[in-house]
């Protein structure tokens, strides 16, 4: 048996309202938005600390991290702001982790990605022109592209 729809069943809901005064922000807004709003907290917090001790209110034995707010602030954040600069460091800082991809090889003639290696001088080349190249350099010139690369190789 086969299952007929009607035809006169519409596509969308006849009855959604869409919420017209809701606008939809991007991350990068929420995030700022956040920042001022603990900003703003510290603010408060100092100035009700500074009116305290101006009044000679202030509790010798309070502890300051009870009355800290819970500022919650990603560690991006913190890194952007310079206060934690993470494990990856900053965007002013040059220290950075290791590279997790593997080192890339350039060729040592035309500085092209090099996708071969010759094994009999150990240079590294980009296509079979360049080896066509390479098979034509004297011992001397291959020891001088090694070495401009930082490989001292003995040549045989």
């Amino acid at each position: 048996m086969v299952r007929q729809h009607p035809k006169d069943r519409p596509f969308k809901n006849p009855y959604y309202n869409k919420n017209v005064n809701r606008r939809a922000k991007n991350l990068k807004t929420v995030l700022g938005q956040e920042r001022e709003k603990d900003r703003l907290k510290r603010e408060a917090l100092r100035k009700s600390k500074a009116e305290k001790a101006a009044m000679g209110m202030m509790d010798v034995d309070a502890d300051d991290e009870e009355e800290e707010p819970n500022c919650t602030i990603s560690p991006i954040h913190q890194a952007q702001a310079g206060t934690n600069p993470g494990p990856f460091g900053s965007d002013s800082s040059i220290e950075a982790p290791p590279s997790v991809w593997p080192p890339r090889h350039y060729c040592d003639i035309t500085g092209l990605e090099a996708l071969y290696t010759d094994p009999a001088t150990g240079l590294r080349y980009h296509d079979k022109s360049v080896y066509e190249i390479i098979q034509g350099l004297s011992p001397s010139m291959v020891k001088d592209y090694l070495s401009a690369r930082g490989v001292n190789s003995i040549v045989k």
